[in-house]
């Protein structure tokens, strides 16, 4: 098995972006990471990185994908099933973003405004060509969404604990429970974001 490997913050930039952009055509990336990980916050340098290099890039914040709170919080405000199963419209994702991206060649950048808990009433925007499209957010990974690029952040219990808000910590075991469960192309230990280390998975 691959060992992991301390890398910079921009030399982690690096190398999702050239696993990103190794193929041609549509591409769809996961960055799969607790809110405490931050993981819009590493989509968005990729995505610069990415048109730097004359690639079109955009970023899909996944809590532009909540659920409407009726919804989310139909069992109670703390439900671990709901966090990890119900809180996302993991569903929307996939039909609005990833196979509309793929299939129409156009992709809905937000479904849903978390604080107002409203439709975000946003238009469509047109893929171009060879376009990377990076979702980021909490618990991507094993549910059969068609991402060509996986890459996960891990954070141990500790981690966890000290970035977490007090009124999030509920969220912890859910979060663990999922990264232990699901594997990914690239696996990042996060638990210092100024100091990552960097697993890579066989090439697909």
């Amino acid at each position: 098995m691959p060992s992991f490997t301390p890398v910079t913050p921009g030399s982690l930039v690096v190398a999702i972006a050239d696993r990103a952009a190794a193929h041609p055509g549509l591409r769809c990336v996961a960055i799969s990471g607790a809110d405490a990980s931050e993981p819009v916050a590493l989509a968005r340098p990729v995505a610069d990185h990415l048109r730097g290099r004359g690639r079109p890039a955009d970023v899909v914040d996944l809590h532009d994908y909540v659920r409407p709170a009726s919804l989310r919080f139909e069992h109670g405000r703390t439900d671990p099933h709901s966090y990890r199963w119900e809180w996302f419209d993991y569903d929307a994702l996939d039909r609005e973003v990833l196979r509309s991206f793929r299939e129409r060649g156009r992709w809905l950048p937000r479904l849903w405004d978390e604080s107002t808990d409203r439709s975000a009433r946003v238009r469509p925007r047109p893929a171009a060509d060879d376009q990377v499209l990076i979702v980021a957010g909490p618990m991507l990974l094993g549910r059969g969404l068609g991402f060509d690029l996986s890459v996960t952040l891990v954070m141990s219990r500790g981690a966890l604990d000290r970035r977490t808000g007090e009124p999030e910590r509920w969220t912890i075991p859910v979060l663990l429970d999922h990264d232990a469960e699901t594997e990914a192309d690239l696996v990042v230990r996060y638990d210092h974001p100024d100091r990552p280390a960097l697993r890579i998975a066989e090439v697909r």
